[in-house]
């Protein structure tokens, strides 16, 4: 076997990869068994140079050979060869190769399994009973997606915030999917914002069909992941990407009870030109002037609802203007007069889990 242009390098797949003029060149052989690269040239729309270069790949590759029976004389009678006479010889190192990156893979595979064994019988060790702290955001993924592959029955989220990264979007479909195909109920509860989202709007369809369930509140409690009632992640304290893994009993039945709470008091999900929409713009409205008659900020308001501060401006600005007050305290003192200070009706159909 000659893998002579490929300078040494069988492994590399491009060394034997055919380019579309290659594969052309190669029928106009087979067709005409000859080399006449200015006819070929021709007859394939090519230049001279991307002919001859591909002649000197068929070539190098044996895919073209000289034909035998016309003779030293004839030398630029040639032949196509079988490509099932080629592929063997020439893909031998690729798969010697394949074999021995497996055999590789296999050994690293079992050798992290060993130290993921030896990794959380330490944490487990030296952390307080039922909690543990992953201090980064890849250690919570790779927790995250433990827990994923080890759930049975149920996956609970509350997932604050109305903007989501249509990278990320697609990344949770495919777990939930999976998830879902287990026969796992997955429930996820966000802001009304969410709604408004687009990437939000195509994932909540998609993983709907698959039989999720969605719901959208105006205020959440914050974030939470809970699988099988029996552990739950809540954010770190100190506001970066770790996370705390909570296996405590009491509290994560604690943890459950507080979504529970809130799940029985949102709203379906459902698109904003759907039914619903009037509904989520007037808890907006009633919620943004609650939170301005409790004095909170323009930041904590957009936190607390999970929208941009430019949103949340917009929002306070349209409701001042609407009022025609001037100041906050006057839309306060407006709003409770026109009943937005009112609590709004429950919303149909969220009375149970």
């Amino acid at each position: 076997m000659s893998m002579d242009i490929c300078d040494d390098r069988a492994s590399d797949a491009s060394c034997t990869a055919l380019s579309a003029d290659e594969m052309a060149a190669y029928g106009w052989v087979l067709d005409h068994r000859r080399t006449d690269p200015a006819r070929a040239a021709a007859d394939l729309g090519l230049t001279r140079g991307q002919v001859d270069a591909a002649f000197a790949k068929l070539t190098a590759l044996r895919l073209v050979v000289p034909d035998a029976e016309a003779g030293p004389e004839a030398p630029a009678r040639v032949r196509a060869v079988d490509p099932d006479a080629v592929l063997g010889g020439l893909t031998e190192s690729l798969r010697e190769s394949i074999q021995q990156r497996q055999s590789q893979l296999q050994r690293v595979q079992e050798d992290f399994d060993r130290l993921r064994e030896r990794f959380l019988r330490g944490r487990g060790e030296t952390s307080p009973a039922g909690l543990e702290v992953i201090p980064s955001l890849e250690e919570v993924r790779a927790a995250l997606n433990r827990a994923s592959a080890e759930c049975r029955t149920e996956l609970m989220t509350s997932q604050p915030g109305g903007n989501r990264v249509p990278a990320a979007m697609e990344e949770a479909l495919a777990r939930d999917t999976a998830l879902l195909n287990r026969g796992i109920r997955i429930r996820t509860l966000y802001h009304h914002t969410a709604r408004f989202n687009g990437p939000s709007q195509a994932y909540v369809a998609a993983a709907s069909a698959l039989g999720a369930e969605y719901r959208t509140a105006h205020e959440l409690f914050g974030r939470i992941i809970v699988f099988d009632r029996e552990l739950a992640f809540i954010p770190d304290h100190m506001g970066t990407w770790g996370a705390v893994a909570v296996r405590e009993p009491s509290v994560v039945a604690y943890l459950c009870e507080i979504f529970e709470q809130a799940w029985t008091h949102a709203t379906v999900f459902s698109e904003a030109g759907q039914d619903g929409l009037e509904r989520v713009a007037k808890e907006l409205d009633h919620t943004i002037v609650r939170l301005l008659a409790a004095g909170l900020k323009d930041e904590a308001i957009a936190r607390r609802l999970g929208m941009s501060l430019r949103t949340a401006r917009r929002h306070i600005a349209d409701i001042m203007e609407t009022l025609g007050a001037e100041s906050r305290f006057q839309a306060g003192v407006l709003a409770a007069r026109a009943g937005m200070t009112d609590e709004v009706d429950a919303p149909a159909g969220a009375t149970g889990p």
